[in-house]
């Protein structure tokens, strides 16, 4: 969950950021290892999405940088399953990306029948950032803080419900999670097709809860329409620094993101993975590229290598998994 700096990286990819981009093309041009062809980068979301939105920003960035231009598809079916099994059996050379999440964490725990393997068959290319969430709840719900908020929950096994955006996505997996932490407090999952479509239960009170993504929860929290009672990050968040974290509310380790990960498919070249990952790292350095990242309550994270991806995403799988059987989260 929580990520180690590569402060070095860091250092290097904000002062470097605006001279990567002229750099990689003239020596990738001339790698036989490189695509001829556009690169295709897969979104297993739908177009104009909380994912899609990003993926578009990094990938117009990233075809300043490449030799060829990166176009977004939005490849969508069986959660994240269609999309992503596309990468996994595409080509080896970089001509296909695949752009996810937290998703990517839990389709081999929620699938019995899945078509690839979530880390065999895939090198992680960058860590782009994290998205954390943030608990509302019903002005009228009778919790001011997490400790009240547990003590509602304990004294009431059961009786109430919380939505979520979709059956096994990061809200769905967020909730379960403190669900959990706080001692094996019991509620009842209602899905919905996306938070937006949840928000009118939330407002009326007939559903008292939501842990949403921050970039969509925090309108109504600045609103006074719905009360903001935590954040997920490990300190507070610039983003929003009146709202309190989990942990310092007594919720020992709680964190939980959604995270946008580049990837491709296992056996592409070193070389080609590479020059990606430093695509990847010139885009989001670009200040107006960070803005409007941070706009979407994104955590940027510019100094992310490959072998840092991996160790992010093993150490999510190691996170999400176990979760996720043992509150017997099944795909629709």
């Amino acid at each position: 969950m929580p990520i180690t700096p590569f402060r070095r990286r860091q250092m290097l990819a904000l002062g470097a950021g605006a001279l990567a981009a002229p750099a990689l093309r003239p020596a990738l041009a001339q790698n036989a290892a490189w695509p001829t062809q556009p690169v295709r980068m897969i979104v297993p979301f739908a177009a104009g999405g909380p994912t899609d939105i990003p993926a578009r920003l990094l990938a117009d960035e990233m075809s300043k940088a490449l030799p060829q231009r990166v176009l977004v598809e939005n490849r969508t079916g069986s959660g994240v399953v269609i999309g992503t099994d596309m990468v996994a059996k595409g080509p080896q050379d970089g001509s296909v990306v695949l752009y996810t999440t937290v998703a990517h964490a839990v389709t081999r725990a929620m699938f019995p029948r899945l078509p690839f393997d979530p880390i065999a068959d895939f090198t992680p290319v960058s860590l782009v950032g994290q998205v954390p969430v943030i608990l509302l709840v019903n002005p009228n719900f009778p919790a001011r803080n997490i400790q009240e908020f547990v003590q509602v929950l304990r004294a009431n096994p059961g009786r109430y419900d919380y939505a979520s955006s979709g059956n096994g996505g990061a809200v769905h997996l967020a909730t379960e999670l403190f669900l959990h932490a706080a001692g094996g407090l019991r509620a009842n999952h209602i899905p919905f097709r996306g938070s937006s479509a949840a928000m009118p239960e939330i407002l009326s009170g007939r559903i008292p809860f939501i842990f949403d993504i921050a970039a969509s929860a925090l309108p109504y929290a600045r609103s006074g329409e719905l009360r903001a009672l935590a954040i997920s990050t490990k300190e507070r968040s610039p983003l929003a620094p009146e709202i309190p974290t989990f942990i310092e509310q007594g919720i020992a380790g709680y964190e939980a993101y959604t995270w946008h990960m580049v990837m491709v498919r296992s056996g592409t070249p070193a070389p080609v993975v590479e020059a990606i990952n430093r695509a990847v790292a010139a885009a989001v350095s670009l200040p107006h590229v960070r803005a409007k990242l941070t706009e979407l309550a994104m955590q940027v994270v510019p100094e992310s290598t490959p072998t840092h991806a991996a160790e992010y995403l093993r150490s999510e799988i190691g996170v999400w998994e176990p979760l996720v059987r043992a509150a017997n989260i099944q795909a629709n």
